[in-house]
């Protein structure tokens, strides 16, 4: 258990209590993301109202960084315009769960880039 005392108190909240974990199977907008290297795979579900993010949800196969990161960005993104959840960067999510393990930062790149790929792919569907 002694890797798990390496992550706050928040990471394992939202590792052991994931927010907004599931599919919307009518999503406006899907972005999967990947990295080879660990493992994890994610995916982030998003219904648009007003250029609004009226919901959010993911799913996720990977660590508990990796989950704990899909279930923050969830909770920040939600009600936000597209815009402004555009500017949420790795280092917000990171903070916003009290930190990361240095090995453990590539998993809030992964929440942030599965938005942003999730809105480029409602904007692409909506041309």
């Amino acid at each position: 258990m002694k890797a798990m005392s390496m992550y706050t108190e928040k990471v394992m909240d939202h590792f052991m209590h994931p927010r907004n974990m599931g599919e919307i199977s009518d999503a406006d907008g899907v972005g999967r993301v990947g990295n080879p290297i660990c493992g994890d795979v994610m995916y982030v579900y998003i219904k648009v109202k007003d250029d609004r993010l009226a919901d959010i949800k993911f799913k996720t196969m990977g660590c508990a960084s990796a989950i704990a990161t899909s279930s923050i960005i969830t909770e920040m993104a939600r009600g936000k315009t597209l815009d402004e959840a555009l500017k949420i960067t790795r280092d917000d999510v990171a903070k916003e769960l009290g930190g990361l393990p240095p090995i453990k930062m590539h998993c809030s790149n992964l929440a942030a880039d599965a938005l942003k790929k999730a809105i480029e792919d409602y904007r692409s569907r909506k041309k």
